[in-house]
C-alpha cells in the first residue's frame, strides 16, 4: 500500500480545493480536483476506481470506488460539492483547516467532504483481504443543487449493493426517512392600463387572488389527506414565501409572481404534486386563458423513507447506540435506494452547521466516527 495521507491532512487537502455548486453559472465551479484527489487516495489504497461525467453538469463528474467482488455488499455515498459561502461572515479563510476549541473549521468539514477524509480513515485500520463481499464508494456530484450525480448514478445501477449508508452530519444517528422539497413559481400574467378604468385592463394581484385561494384549498386538503405521524410536522406543508405584483397605485398590475415551497412526505411524490397544484389551478386557468404560467424554481428532491424495522436499520441503531430518527432536510437517500438497497442516512456532525458561516466538525467525531465505519463495513462485507 502507497502512503496515504493522515486524517488532518486528508481534510485540509479536500477543503483546499474548491468545489461549489451553484444554480449560477458565475459561482458554480467543477468538482474534477477533487475527484482526482479521492481517485489518488482510493486507488492506493487497492481499490477499483471511476470517474463518470455526469450529464446536465458544468463539467462535474462522479467517483465510484471498488473493493471486492460480486452482488451485495455495501455503499458509502457522499457528495463532493458545497454550497457558496458569505464573504465577509466567516472568521478565516474557508478553504484552509483551522483548528480551535476542539473543532475542525473549513467549508465542507462538516457537510460533507469530512466524510471521504473518515473513511479513508477507517478503511486503513481493516483487514481488505478478507473482505467476503464488496465495498463501493460514491463521491458524487452536485447535490447542493440538481442532485443529477446521484440522479445518473441510480440510472445506470452499475452497482447492486444489499445496505447503503450516505455519510450526511446526523450526529451519527440513523435517519430512515425525510421529507422532500418542492418549489414553483406562478406568474399571473395580465393587462396593464390606467387605474381609473379598471374594465381596459386585466388586474393580475386580482386573478392571483383567485390563484391564492384555490391554492390554499391544496394546502388544507394536503394536510387532511396525508400524513405520517414520525414527522414533528406530520403531513404535507406548503409556504407562500414569496409575492410581487405591480409598480403604481394608479395603474392596473399588469404582472404578478408567487413562489410557493412545498415539502411532500413519503408516498407522495414531486410528479403527482406538480400534477396537483396544475389540476388546482385548472378553472381559473380556464376562466384566463395564457395568463397563468406556473414552473419550477429549481430542481426538487423526492421524500425518502426506509423500514424503519429492517434489519439494517435495527443493526446500525445498535452500533451507533441511537434509535432511528426522521428529519426534515433534503438528501440523496431515496435515488441511491433505487438500487434496491437498505439505505440510511448517518454521519458525523450536525446538521446545524451546515451552510452557515464558520462551518466545522467537533473533533470528538473523528474517533466515534472511524470506529463506527469500521463496525458497519465488517457486519456487511467481512462477516
Amino acid at each position: 500500500m502507497k502512503t496515504l495521507p493522515d486524517i488532518k491532512s486528508s481534510f485540509s487537502q479536500l477543503i483546499a480545493t474548491p468545489s461549489i455548486s451553484a444554480l449560477e453559472a458565475e459561482q458554480d465551479m467543477s468538482n474534477i480536483a477533487v475527484i482526482e484527489l479521492l481517485h489518488t487516495w482510493f486507488t492506493d489504497l487497492g481499490m477499483q476506481c471511476r470517474s463518470i461525467a455526469v450529464p446536465a453538469t458544468r463539467n462535474k463528474h462522479n467517483l465510484v470506488a471498488s473493493f471486492g467482488q460480486g452482488q451485495g455488499g455495501l455503499l458509502l455515498a457522499g457528495h463532493t460539492d458545497t454550497v457558496p459561502f458569505d464573504e465577509g461572515r466567516w472568521s478565516q479563510d474557508p478553504f484552509s483547516l483551522v483548528e480551535k476549541n476542539n473543532r475542525w473549521y473549513g467549508l465542507g468539514s462538516c457537510d460533507m467532504k469530512g466524510f471521504f477524509a473518515l473513511t479513508l480513515e477507517a478503511l486503513k485500520e481493516l483487514p481488505m483481504d478478507k473482505f467476503k463481499r464488496p465495498l463501493h464508494i460514491l463521491a458524487s456530484a452536485d447535490e447542493e443543487t440538481t442532485m443529477n450525480g446521484a440522479k445518473a448514478f441510480a440510472a445506470a445501477k452499475s452497482i447492486a449493493p444489499d445496505y447503503a449508508i450516505i455519510g450526511e452530519p446526523t450526529g451519527l444517528k440513523p435517519v430512515y426517512m425525510h421529507k422532500g422539497h418542492f418549489t414553483q413559481g406562478i406568474r399571473v400574467t395580465g393587462r396593464s392600463g390606467h387605474s381609473s378604468d379598471p374594465a381596459k385592463g386585466l388586474n393580475a394581484i386580482e386573478v392571483m387572488h383567485l390563484v391564492t385561494g384555490q391554492l390554499l384549498k391544496l394546502k388544507q386538503h394536503l394536510a387532511e389527506n396525508y400524513r405520517e405521524d414520525a414527522f414533528s410536522v406530520p403531513y404535507p406543508t406548503m409556504n407562500f414565501g414569496h409575492i410581487h405584483g405591480g409598480d403604481a397605485a394608479n395603474r392596473i398590475c399588469g404582472c404578478c409572481d408567487l413562489h410557493i415551497d412545498l415539502r411532500p412526505i413519503p408516498g407522495l411524490g414531486l410528479e403527482d404534486l406538480e400534477l396537483m397544484v396544475a389540476n388546482y389551478l385548472e378553472p381559473i386557468c380556464s376562466q384566463y386563458p395564457g395568463c397563468i404560467q406556473v414552473a419550477p424554481l429549481y430542481p426538487g428532491s423526492e421524500p425518502f423513507a426506509d423500514n424503519k424495522e429492517g434489519s439494517w436499520t435495527q443493526l446500525v441503531a445498535e452500533l451507533s447506540d441511537s434509535q432511528p430518527e426522521v428529519v426534515n432536510y433534503a438528501t440523496e437517500a431515496p435515488y441511491i435506494s433505487q438500487l434496491g438497497c437498505q439505505t440510511l442516512v448517518l454521519g458525523p456532525g450536525s446538521i446545524e452547521q451546515a451552510h452557515q458561516p464558520d462551518e466545522f466538525l467537533d473533533i470528538g467525531y473523528i474517533e466515534q466516527t472511524k470506529d463506527l465505519l469500521k463496525k458497519l463495513i465488517y457486519h456487511a462485507c467481512i462477516k
